[in-house]
């Protein structure tokens, strides 16, 4: 399914970032209901493309990507939402944010290569 596992690998280093940053929010006591959010669709872009690759069709694993893909688009929204509001600085927004354009641009590219295929 994937040739390499490039995908997986940036999602799952994206993932731990957006734990520490879980993590240094509540450190600094700026924890937000928000931050809940972040950490479970940032973790969760991840979780889904682990478990894409164990998928039982290229349905299935289409789907899987499908939700790794949604969960991609919200947390940019999040860290979107969190530099905006100024709880997080523009450098940190801008380099979580590179971060998750390119997971979205991977996972773009790989379900429209699936969805020309089945």
């Amino acid at each position: 399914m994937l040739q390499q596992n490039i995908v997986l690998d940036k999602s799952y280093l994206f993932a731990l970032r957006i734990i520490k940053l879980y993590v240094y929010l509540r450190s600094i006591k700026k924890e937000y209901l928000l931050s809940a959010q972040i950490v479970r669709s940032g973790t969760s872009i991840g979780a889904n493309i682990e478990e894409a690759t164990g998928g039982s069709s290229r349905k299935d694993f289409k789907a899987k990507l499908d939700i790794a893909y949604k969960e991609a688009r919200e947390t940019r929204y999040w860290i979107r939402l969190f530099r905006d509001s100024a709880i997080l600085d523009s450098k940190l927004a801008d380099s979580l944010l590179k971060d998750c354009e390119e997971l979205i641009k991977l996972l773009t590219a790989i379900i429209n290569t699936l969805k020309a295929t089945l």
